[in-house]
């Protein structure tokens, strides 16, 4: 019996001697949870714009960036050449997930979308107006006389005709 007990006590040392060196090479990093990234879809009006999030990453729309999820909320710049340079807010909801779902993490909004207008041109900057010196009036051609007509020569009747 005691050849049973030595056997099992010799075993046993030999198991945990196993496991502390296991023990001493094994990390907690295992525990540790890497940070949730999240896929965000950039696009625009129209496409071809270059899209660079606040955080980093970006891309020419449309197209779709990972970057890891931030605690608080992040921008999106749009830039096209020849259009006005645009940029959208992005809100992040965490959902905890339960027993059944995991945790997850979506962006508001989704996709993200930003509608660039043109680039009006500068306007050209004009003169001062300055009023025109008015020029000299040329001799006039002289009028002819306005002629009285005789009243006899005249097609109507002369209304005081009678009362001379």
């Amino acid at each position: 019996m005691r050849r049973v007990i030595a056997i099992a006590l010799a075993g046993a040392n030999l198991l945990g001697a196993a496991s502390l060196g296991g023990c001493s090479s094994m990390s907690f990093d295992v525990f540790k949870s890497t940070p949730p990234t999240v896929q965000v879809r950039l696009e625009s009006n129209p496409p071809g714009a270059d899209a660079t999030t606040s955080l980093g990453p970006g891309c020419k729309t449309p197209c779709s960036v990972s970057v890891p999820a931030p605690d608080v909320p992040f921008t999106v710049a749009f830039a096209l050449p020849k259009y006005q340079p645009a940029s959208v807010p992005v809100n992040l909801i965490r959902n905890p997930g339960d027993f059944t779902t995991p945790a997850s993490v979506t962006t508001d909004p989704d996709p993200v979308f930003a509608e660039l207008q043109p680039a009006t041109p500068p306007r050209p900057v004009r003169k001062p107006h300055r009023p025109r010196k008015p020029k000299p009036a040329a001799a006039a051609p002289a009028a002819a006389p306005v002629q009285a007509i005789p009243a006899a020569a005249s097609p109507f009747p002369d209304p005081n005709a009678g009362r001379r």
